[in-house]
């Protein structure tokens, strides 16, 4: 199998569950009518009207019912994709055959909303058979209401070892005559539930970090073509927590993340894009620090690194505990090494169009600088990083220019807020570049 995706996303940033019915309210659909009205930076680039557990179960027909009336009174405006969640349980024909009759009632045409139902997200799945009886389910919906086969996608939640294990085994059974699992879009991770069929345990009860299996979810999602979003992060006033968490994500080729709040949709929609600006960090004892840039030099404003000039040519640097006596060449290289430089969508649009130039000229491969005047306890010093690109670093930078581009053309409601971010030259330029 290849790992051609089969959808027009390449990426999804913001997966935003809402309840379908809240108990106790005048209108019942309250939080799924509100979500529907999210435009720009606030909305998802998928919403998931949640008819599992954000909504309890004695609601949830009820549920089934203000999804059918909101989608198909809001979903032709809504700019994100819409992919309802419905009930199922790797051990319970009962809960999977409930989920069938929901996904049955939302996608019948009578109803009006299945034209703006984009696919359905599986919770709770098992072994590579079970997403095969989900798969089936989809097919026999499409079947009876008359739909093209495939034209419903299928999320799954990763909520158990066995649905972890069978991420391997996608690359094996998709393509396969006897199934349509091309129909898949995303896997997500749904680590609370995945936690307690772990029976994992920590002393203050919080949730395990699982880097392993956010590492196995963009694994397996790369390996069979498929989008990785990451579980929800339930303290949502932590916004810089969301922030380190989806940057780990990033690290690891997962892009996506849940979203809880339209406040942590625009977080998450606007964090995984270049950043504005371009900055320096001085990194030194697994910690990096933003420099202040101040009349175009860069300036460390901590007390962890210290630089003294103790005579013409002669330096000392302390950093923690170690203290280095070097001249001015040494201070240099070891500078070099503790700084890095963050580029900004205008630095990066810069290197791929002169790569491309170089390239059109025949040449192969070219170095790029990058220069900073560096000030560490009023002491200066000039720093030059040479990088050399060629292909391989050229299709590695164009991947954050990727997703701006996937961004821009798959939400028209966002692009006055990204013109106003970086200036409608800099999108103009990015929306054309690696075409």
């Amino acid at each position: 199998m290849s790992t051609q995706r089969h959808y027009e996303r390449e990426f999804v940033r913001t997966f935003f569950t809402s309840p379908t019915a809240v108990k106790g309210e005048e209108d019942s659909a309250k939080m799924i009518r509100s979500a529907a009205g999210l435009r720009g930076l606030q909305a998802p680039d998928v919403w998931v009207p949640d008819n599992e557990d954000a909504t309890a179960p004695s609601m949830r027909a009820e549920g089934v019912e203000n999804i059918v009336e909101v989608v198909s009174e809001n979903g032709a405006d809504f700019p994100g994709e819409i992919h309802p969640r419905v009930v199922w349980h790797r051990d319970d024909p009962t809960t999977r055959h409930q989920g069938f009759q929901q996904i049955m009632e939302i996608a019948d045409p009578d109803n009006g909303a299945v034209e703006h139902v984009d696919g359905f997200v599986i919770p709770e799945v098992g072994d590579v058979d079970d997403w095969k009886k989900a798969d089936e389910a989809l097919t026999i919906v499409e079947n009876e209401h008359g739909l093209e086969e495939g034209s419903l996608s299928m999320s799954v939640i990763v909520e158990s070892g066995e649905a972890e294990l069978a991420m391997g085994e996608l690359r094996a059974e998709m393509g396969k005559p006897s199934n349509n699992l091309e129909r898949l879009f995303m896997l997500v991770d749904g680590e609370v539930d995945y936690t307690k069929d772990m029976r994992a345990m920590t002393p203050t009860g919080e949730l395990p970090p699982w880097p392993e299996l956010r590492h196995n979810t963009s694994r397996g999602a790369s390996a069979a073509g498929l989008i990785a979003v990451d579980g929800p992060y339930d303290d949502i006033r932590d916004v810089e927590g969301y922030r380190e968490r989806m940057e780990e994500n990033r690290a690891k080729g997962m892009t996506g993340i849940w979203s809880l709040t339209p406040t942590q949709v625009e977080v998450a929609n606007t964090a995984p894009l270049p950043p504005k600006e371009g900055r320096w960090l001085l990194r030194f004892d697994d910690r990096e620090v933003d420099l202040r840039e101040e009349d175009g030099r860069q300036v460390y404003d901590g007390d962890a690194v210290e630089l003294e000039e103790e005579g013409e040519g002669t330096y000392v640097l302390e950093v923690g505990d170690e203290e280095l006596e070097l001249d001015a060449d040494g201070l240099r290289e070891e500078l070099l090494d503790m700084t890095a430089y963050v580029p900004s969508m205008d630095d990066i649009v810069d290197s791929m169009e002169e790569f491309e130039a170089a390239k059109e000229a025949g040449r192969g491969a070219i170095a790029m600088t990058q220069s900073a005047t560096l000030v560490i306890d009023g002491v200066e010093v000039d720093l030059d990083k040479d990088r050399m690109w060629d292909e391989a670093t050229y299709q590695a930078a164009q991947t954050p220019i990727t997703l701006f581009q996937d961004v821009h053309e798959h939400r028209p409601d966002q692009h006055e807020e990204l013109e106003e971010r970086y200036g409608a030259d800099v999108v103009e330029r990015a929306t054309a570049v690696g075409n």
